[in-house]
């Protein structure tokens, strides 16, 4: 009885099985733009020990769409490829816009690169602090800067990309940072048009006795005084050694009191805003003519070759004479002696012709000109003045916007010094930061300038 059961199961389900496919061949006919294809699969239980498998007792079906071909479609249409990509097309094949979208993607893959060169002085500004501007270019323009840790002047700075259009305008943004830092602060100068007065070893002595004097370095006891012991009797040279001995514990007792004065000037000088620090060396002293930044080799052969080139007009503007200046008097740059900033000692052209002063615009018009003065310093007028103190170079922490040295004291006892008059017999294309074996900055060129002829 059960098995009359299953054989009837089973001629049931062969009878169902014309319809099944019916059903497939009106999808098919229904899907054919698609041009789609269905296999039938059929998991039929083998007629051997399996068979009696509970699990193995049914047949199963599983449906399994297959794309086979593809016709053109409109630009309106979308081609499915990979299930994952989806292109538009006019009139291509989905073949050719497979090939499109693997060299698109070539495209992004390789990456571009250009280099630029960054003098090294400037690469800290393109870095920014705490490397702030680099990532900021890197992150908006989807490129990498790479600076090469070099100590040479100039350094090739790298940028990679994936797009050249980012690439360019990486490199316009990293010129304008360059272009920013130049004319800023935050890029000191490097090296100035200077006339040289430590030349003068009479000037350089007064300097010295200057900072002495104010800085209170002159010994108290030294009255200048010559010993005449040798005209003395030979008694009186005995009594004097016989008394060595006893002034000793006295001499001790007198430098412990100028070890306590000293320390008390310092305390009063401190409070004043004055330390040694910020007085101009005696052997660096000199006229500013202009300020330059010259951060590379280049720079400075130009400004070399400048200085050269017009040196004939120079002296046409000197009208090939020897040329003195007078120093005399105290002056503050800004502000008042009691909150001092520069203090300098006025020029004053000895017979007023007004010589030096063409002279020195002859040399700043062609500074100008040649693009090495920054905007700000072309704009400013020439001032000749020989500074003696500035806060600027000032070594102990103290709040550069508002320092200053309280000067009063300074201009009651200089106030209308007389420095005395010195001739002018050079100028120099000076380096900062750097001195000859004389002392002076270091000179990377120069004019000499007519001389005086000495009178017999």
């Amino acid at each position: 009885m059960i098995a009359s059961s299953c054989r009837a199961l089973f001629l049931s389900r062969i009878d169902r099985l014309p319809r099944v496919s019916y059903a497939l061949r009106t999808f098919q006919g229904t899907n054919s733009r698609a041009n789609l294809r269905s296999v039938t699969t059929m998991n039929v239980a083998k007629s051997d020990s399996n068979q009696t498998s509970p699990k193995r007792r049914h047949r199963t079906f599983k449906q399994v769409w297959k794309p086979i071909s593809t016709e053109a479609v409109s630009s309106e249409e979308k081609l499915e490829v990979d299930d994952s990509v989806c292109l538009q097309s006019s009139s291509s094949t989905a073949e050719s816009s497979k090939k499109d979208l693997i060299t698109e993607a070539n495209v992004k893959d390789e990456k571009c690169s250009i280099t630029m060169e960054v003098d090294t002085p400037l690469v800290r500004f393109v870095k920014g602090k705490g490397g702030s501007v680099q990532k900021q270019i890197e992150e908006e323009l989807q490129v990498k800067l790479i600076f090469p840790s070099s100590k040479v002047e100039t350094s090739l700075a790298v940028i990679e990309g994936s797009k050249v259009e980012n690439l360019t305008k990486a490199s316009e943004r990293i010129k304008q940072v360059l272009e920013e830092a130049v004319q800023s602060r935050m890029l000191d100068y490097s090296h100035f048009i200077s006339l040289p007065l430590a030349l003068h070893s009479d000037l350089v002595q007064k300097l010295v006795m200057f900072q002495s004097t104010i800085l209170g370095e002159i010994a108290e006891g030294d009255s200048g005084e010559t010993d005449d012991s040798g005209d003395k009797s030979e008694s009186q040279s005995v009594s004097v050694q016989l008394e060595v001995e006893e002034k000793k514990d006295q001499v001790r007792v007198e430098i412990a009191e100028r070890a306590v004065g000293s320390g008390s000037k310092s305390r009063i000088l401190s409070g004043l805003g004055i330390d040694k620090s910020i007085f101009i060396k005696p052997k660096t002293f000199h006229l500013t003519v202009l300020m330059l930044k010259l951060w590379n080799k280049d720079r400075v052969a130009t400004a070399s070759d400048i200085l050269q080139r017009i040196s004939s007009k120079v002296m046409d503007a000197l009208e090939n004479r020897p040329i003195s200046i007078q120093l005399k008097g105290l002056t503050c740059m800004k502000g008042s002696p009691a909150k001092a900033r520069v203090l300098y000692a006025p020029v004053f052209e000895v017979g007023e012709e007004g010589r030096l002063v063409r002279a020195c615009q002859v040399i700043r018009d062609a500074f100008v000109e040649s693009g090495l003065i920054v905007d700000k310093d072309a704009q400013q007028t020439l001032k000749l003045h020989a500074t003696l103190m500035n806060v600027r170079h000032r070594k102990s922490k103290r709040k550069r916007w508002n320092d200053s040295f309280d000067a009063r004291r300074i201009f009651d006892e200089y106030g209308s010094e007389e420095w005395g008059e010195y001739p002018i017999s050079e100028i120099h294309l000076s380096q900062r930061f750097k001195f000859d074996e004389s002392g002076y900055y270091h000179c990377c060129s120069s004019i000499t300038l007519p001389a005086k002829v000495p009178t017999i």
